[in-house]
């Protein structure tokens, strides 16, 4: 069999499967013991992480770990308040992480901390000998980084899962459902990003409201605190994993197709000091800041079975949210600026666009079907239930997670891959293969049942 067949039949496979219920084939006993998991970072994205854990009859938190006085008291409350037994706390510096893997047994660890610490947190819980770790996105800073925990997870034969909620957007997983049975015919074209005005988050000293600070780094709060300064520093697409994830399950990529090559553009930077000067004056510190990240900054990337992608990384310009996806193929596409939907010869009208609520209601994916309660007050629409709830399950189940280290590397890999190809003057740089060749055996996983 050629490899043009192979993956033609594979992906049909997936088809199948996803049509059909999963039975509790995987079920686990209510007896069963519960998981115990560990936090480091319950920061703003960490608290809502805690909050999930806390819902869940399956687990137990036996630990959490930041070096912020103020995020502790605000977890300690919502701990107490959830009547479960208050977890050990460890604090006090940068590294008391590393105590806490070496004095816990623990089955999982959650990592919601600032990019630059992603990498030796996952480095430090494979060397302790946890089988599965669930990051936050970014994987890591340097390409190398991306290498270094790929080749450390399959050295210890465990599981690292990025926690990109989008994948499991309700939309977009409604659209997975129909690419899944054809509806948009063969995939041309993608298009996805992070198109966010984030200059509230990026400037935030804890004591104004949203929209009135100026001020990051050591004076920061939150993520102000931390992930302004890449803004300084570096000239990439920063934030590459919600617009990429998606796109990466509708195609296949590390499964029967992969990331060939990038090509990225840079806009000039004005957004942050602009900012700057309108809230702060022309005369704050901060206004002499020179911001190395373009305003916009746009990434192509070619694929091994012919897709092309269009990446657009977009947060310091005033604009409403939207991840500006685009779903093409020869029988039609999905665009979630106009949240709409045309299928040639099944729209409504020749040449006009459908609502997509109409298809969605009837493609909704079977995994929102089913979980759609539980999702009830769980972050960012419900859809950070979903990321929690897999990880949880595949511990308990002592199988892969849907979202694997290959998955986490190609996706984050962006950010490096985008920085380089800027530095050259925009020229074309060739992606890893982070599979060692094995993207062309590989079979589609994610949410091809109604469990996880």
């Amino acid at each position: 069999m050629n490899r043009k067949t192979f993956i033609k039949n594979t992906a049909l496979t997936g088809v199948a499967f996803s049509l059909f219920p999963s039975k509790n084939i995987f079920a686990t006993s209510k007896d069963a013991a519960k998981v115990q998991l560990a936090i480091i970072g319950v920061g703003e994205r960490g608290k809502g992480h805690l909050d999930l854990i806390l819902r869940r009859d399956d687990v137990d938190l036996v630990a959490i770990c930041d070096v912020d006085g103020r995020v502790l008291k605000e977890s300690k409350a919502i701990i107490q308040k959830s009547g479960k037994k208050m977890p050990r706390i460890y604090t006090g510096d940068n590294y008391a992480w590393q105590k806490m893997l070496q004095d816990e047994k623990l089955e999982g660890v959650i990592i919601a901390t600032p990019w630059e610490w992603h990498k030796p947190m996952i480095m430090g819980a494979l060397d302790a000998g946890l089988k599965y770790v669930a990051t936050e996105v970014i994987l890591g800073i340097t390409l190398q980084d991306h290498w270094d925990v790929v080749k450390a997870a399959e050295k210890n034969n465990a599981h690292v899962m990025m926690l990109e909620n989008v994948c499991y957007r309700r939309d977009v997983m409604a659209v997975l459902n129909m690419v899944r049975q054809g509806l948009f015919g063969e995939l041309i074209h993608l298009q996805g990003g992070y198109q966010h005005d984030l200059r509230e988050v990026l400037f935030n000293d804890g004591l104004h409201p949203y929209g009135h600070g100026v001020e990051f780094g050591e004076k920061g709060f939150s993520e102000a605190h931390w992930r302004t300064d890449h803004s300084v520093h570096r000239n990439g697409d920063l934030y590459p994993t919600h617009g990429i994830g998606p796109i990466a399950q509708y195609i296949n990529i590390n499964r029967g197709n992969r990331f060939l090559s990038l090509c990225s553009f840079s806009s000039k930077a004005r957004g942050l000091h602009n900012h700057i000067v309108k809230v702060g004056g022309e005369n704050h510190p901060n206004a002499k800041v020179e911001f190395k990240a373009g305003d916009v900054i746009t990434t192509s990337i070619n694929c091994a079975n012919g897709e092309t992608i269009l990446l657009q990384h977009d947060t310091n310009s005033p604009r409403p949210y939207s991840l500006g996806f685009r779903v093409q193929g020869t029988e039609g596409l999905w665009m979630d600026v106009n949240q709409s939907v045309y299928i040639q010869g099944k729209s409504k009208n020749n040449d006009e666009w459908d609502n997509e609520k109409e298809w969605f209601d009837k493609y909704d994916h079977p995994l929102w079907a089913r979980w759609s309660k539980e999702t009830a007050g769980a972050g960012h629409g419900g859809m950070d239930f979903f990321v929690i709830h897999a990880f949880v399950e595949s511990i308990k189940r002592k199988m892969p997670t849907p979202l694997d280290v290959y998955d986490a590397a190609s996706w984050s890999a962006i950010t490096p891959l985008s920085e380089q190809s800027i530095e050259l003057g925009n020229q074309t740089v060739e992606f890893p293969d982070f599979t060692g060749g094995q993207w062309m055996y590989r079979k589609p996983v994610f949410a091809l049942n109604d469990e996880y």
